[in-house]
This record gives structure tokens, sequence and C-alpha cells, in this order.
């Protein structure tokens, strides 16, 4: 189901991600959810719900990146 607000996000989003990382997976996740509606619009047997958070991440990961030593999400640099 679509989240209204950050605060309604799983704790994995909220505790880790920045701010503005939140809002980017909110509106990505609340996109998704609409557009993968159908069954036959996802790979292979994938929830909706699986679906939109795959698309979340993926989101976020275009303008954050984990830094692996200390775990923090930052800003891509490119």
């Amino acid at each position: 189901m679509p989240y209204r607000n950050i605060r309604e996000l799983p704790d994995s989003v909220k505790n880790n991600l920045p701010k503005h990382g939140q809002e980017i997976y909110m509106e990505a996740y609340n996109s998704a959810w609409e557009q993968y509606d159908e069954p036959h619009e996802r790979r292979g047997d994938a929830s909706r719900e699986e679906t939109a958070h795959r698309v979340a991440w993926a989101a976020v990961k275009k303008k954050y990146e984990k830094d692996e030593r200390s775990g923090d999400w930052k800003a891509r640099d490119d």
C-alpha cells in the first residue's frame, strides 16, 4: 500500500537513509505501486509490494551509495 508520508516508511529505510533519500524512496515506491498493479506487469511471480520496494531502492541508488566502511548512505559524486 502506498505511503502517505516518510514516517510510515519501513524502519530499514527510516533508520538508514537521509531525509532526501527517504523522500526519493517514498515517491518511487508509490509510483511503482500504481504502475505495477497488474501481475502481468511484474517480473516473475513478484508481488506488487515486492516490486514497488525493488523500484524504490533502485531509485535511491541512482542518487545515493552506501559507504562500505561506515555503513552510511551518502550522495553520489556523479
